[in-house]
């Protein structure tokens, strides 16, 4: 059993130092996922991938039911508290007194045309990646681990115990699953 294995069961135990310990050792990964994630939103993002580890560790360690069944379990729920912050994030930036579907330009950039908009994709995926949930949950537990996190195949397979030629095909027919759902929106 390694360390963030035991630390994961001494807080589900009800030992609050473990939570302390176990941040320092799984903070780096979850920063590394959270610059991978972020390097892929548009540019002029507000939200750094620093916040976005803090946000979702505060989301993490404040859940009452904090029951983590080992490090692949402690993984999928920061990938889902992750994807949650995206998420909500996307959906604050189309609301109407947040500009709503305007797009901030850089006056250095006026003559270039400004990108598509993210967020509208990032919420189609969302919409798509909740009903897939309800169809397979351990191949969108994939997806998220995926996209949301950026994470390898082997790295996810790895955190979901499964091999990576399983996790490869899990990845292949989730893609064709959630484009054929996207497409029909």
């Amino acid at each position: 059993m390694n360390e963030v294995t035991s630390i994961l069961q001494a807080i589900e135990q009800g030992d609050a130092r473990a939570a302390d310990e176990l941040l320092p050792l799984v903070y780096e990964e979850l920063r590394n996922l959270a610059v991978h994630k972020m390097a892929q939103e548009r540019p002029g993002q507000t939200l750094q991938p620093t916040s976005l580890v803090h946000e979702a560790w505060l989301r993490l360690a404040g859940n009452e039911n904090r029951k983590w069944a080992g490090r692949a379990h402690f993984f999928a729920a920061a990938a889902e508290a992750m994807r949650r912050i995206l998420i909500d994030n996307a959906r604050r930036k189309q609301a109407q007194r947040h500009g709503g579907g305007q797009q901030r330009l850089d006056i250095q950039e006026i003559e270039v045309a400004a990108p598509a908009a993210k967020a509208d994709e990032l919420l189609a995926i969302n919409d798509a990646l909740e009903k897939f949930t309800a169809h397979d949950k351990q191949k969108a537990e994939l997806v998220k681990l995926r996209y949301f996190v950026g994470m390898t195949i082997e790295e996810a397979a790895d955190v979901l115990e499964v091999s990576r030629p399983t996790a490869t095909r899990w990845w292949a027919y989730a893609r064709a699953w959630l484009h054929q759902e996207i497409n029909e929106q």
